[in-house]
């Protein structure tokens, strides 16, 4: 009789596994390189501004991380392939890759220039189909690999102000499952993950205080919206990234997770 193994908390652990995870000068990618250092892999990640990169190596080490950080823009292919060659040069082959790096305009869609909404996608969506062409054929080579897209819930749903944002991750999701779909044979598993409303910087101006004192309106319907009550942290999104990055995922593929408090799940409370 087949008898089913048997769980180690080990599945979890990415000792000497190289992570690169784009972006991740603070944040949600921040959050993520730091936790997988704690299960053992050697972070890598890219930025394309050199102050922010120095501020974030500075960061990383006070937490006790080495970690490389590298200038390179997700949407130039030649500075990609190049930055894929350094880190095997450095660190040794890419064996996970967050595509976390991104950009959001909030503009309505009739005010929106073509030029605003290309810039979105290109960073969005462009971005991470460059960045995962470059790291797959040494995935292809080794038979394994797990890429990590930051999807959002715009990657479900619309909202007026977004729309290159929303277009872009909603792109991502297929581009997910597109990668699952011609990959898997060689065990590489491509899943993404849906983050909530998450108090980062990129979200700071919907959660300020009004001048009266009062919640943001903004900050006030998140809030109503949500089953949990609150925002998420970017360390609600980490134990989320460790176990799609793990072997303890390998027969999950193609999938989004999204990490939201159970927005998704609830139409809303009844007005009174």
């Amino acid at each position: 009789m087949e008898t089913a193994g048997t769980f180690s908390p080990d599945s979890f652990r990415l000792d000497d596994r190289v992570a690169l995870i784009t972006g991740a000068a603070y944040g949600i990618g921040m959050a993520i390189a730091t936790a997988f250092a704690a299960a053992g892999a050697r972070i890598a990640f890219n930025v394309r501004d050199a102050e922010q990169l120095r501020a974030a190596v500075d960061t990383y080490a006070q937490l006790g991380i080495e970690a490389h950080g590298y200038l390179a823009d997700v949407t130039e292919e030649s500075e990609i392939a190049e930055l894929v060659k350094t880190i095997d040069h450095e660190l040794g082959s890419i064996d996970i890759l967050v595509n976390n790096a991104g950009i959001i305009k909030r503009e309505p869609m009739l005010e929106m220039s073509a030029a605003d909404f290309r810039e979105v996608v290109d960073i969005d969506l462009s971005g991470p189909f460059i960045v995962s062409k470059a790291v797959l054929p040494d995935m292809i080579k080794k038979g394994r690999g797990k890429i990590i897209n930051i999807c959002s819930m715009m990657s479900e749903l619309g909202r007026e102000t977004v729309a290159g944002y929303a277009a872009a991750k909603g792109g991502l999701k297929m581009l997910t499952r597109n990668i699952c779909s011609e990959f898997g044979a060689h065990n590489i598993q491509c899943n993404g993950i849906g983050p909530g409303y998450i108090a980062t910087p990129q979200t700071a101006a919907l959660r300020e205080v009004q001048p009266d004192g009062a919640p943001h309106p903004f900050d006030q319907f998140i809030r109503a919206k949500t089953p949990a009550g609150r925002w998420g942290t970017p360390e609600d999104l980490v134990g989320t990234a460790v176990f799609l990055a793990s072997p303890a995922s390998d027969f999950v593929n193609g999938q989004i997770i999204y990490v939201d408090g159970g927005i998704l799940a609830y139409l809303g409370r009844q007005p009174q």
